[in-house]
């Protein structure tokens, strides 16, 4: 039987099993297909690669495997010299925008209030979800690695960790966000844009004390949500400090 030989680079480990990892891999080759489908054959998600070489030469998702092919696959954040490679991914979208699956609720929270653009709901079908990525230009980040197979998801990324708040460093850090992190600019419920209100306009809004006590409210433009430094201030200051952002603005109430 002929055989095509496949190497994984970098975090793209992370989708196999510990005995396949760091190893060259051989895999039966029955009938010519793409070699998009034989690395998402080993459980490698298409969004998270950005350069195929076979036998020495660069190619693209549509290359057919061939009896004999030495495969070289290398993650997003590979330190190659991709100007002299051709790459498998189109350039990154203009903007970092994000749409989060049913699973990644507390990221969403918490990537809103570092004041990135993330729709996220708890009814999202996956369907919806490979839209919404591919029409708005939006990375698609869950922890569904079948999800991210979908062919009209151009870019997505595997959430690693299972802690929220290691998995808003893990988003950070993956794709260098702190130069545009704009802390408590965003709503966190709904992802509208917070602008700050005069406390006599919202007089009415919230509850006697609160009104009473503080005295800097913030008021979300598309659900008209009302915050201020409440019970949760401090959390959400460690939570920033732990971003390495500095806080600003009136932040959530209890």
């Amino acid at each position: 039987m002929s055989h095509a030989f496949f190497r994984f680079y970098g975090n793209l480990n992370d989708f196999l099993p510990p005995k396949h990892r760091q190893v060259e891999l051989t895999r039966d080759i029955k009938e010519q297909g793409s070699i998009k489908d034989a690395i998402e054959a080993w459980g490698v998600p298409h969004p998270e690669i950005s350069l195929i070489v076979v036998n020495g030469e660069s190619v693209s998702f549509d290359y057919l495997v061939q009896a004999g092919d030495h495969v070289s696959v290398y993650p997003q954040d590979t330190t190659l010299d991709m100007a002299t490679l051709s790459q498998v991914q189109p350039p990154p979208p203009p903007q970092m925008r994000f749409v989060l699956d049913v699973h990644l609720g507390k990221l969403a929270t918490y990537l809103r209030l570092l004041g990135l653009d993330t729709l996220y709901r708890n009814d999202y079908n996956d369907a919806e979800l490979a839209q919404i990525s591919s029409r708005e230009q939006r990375l698609l980040l869950t922890q569904d690695r079948g999800l991210l197979k979908r062919s009209i998801v151009t870019y997505g990324y595997a959430v690693r960790s299972n802690d929220p708040e290691a998995q808003m460093l893990e988003v950070i850090k993956r794709f260098k966000l702190q130069p545009v992190l704009a802390p408590l600019q965003r709503c966190p419920r709904c992802n509208g844009t917070l602008v700050t209100v005069d406390k006599a306009a919202i007089q009415t809004q919230v509850p006697y004390y609160t009104h009473l006590y503080y005295d800097e409210f913030s008021q979300c433009q598309r659900c008209h949500q009302i915050y201020w430094k409440g019970a949760h201030y401090e959390r959400i200051q460690s939570l920033l400090a732990a971003a390495k952002v500095p806080a600003r603005n009136p932040v959530l109430r209890e």
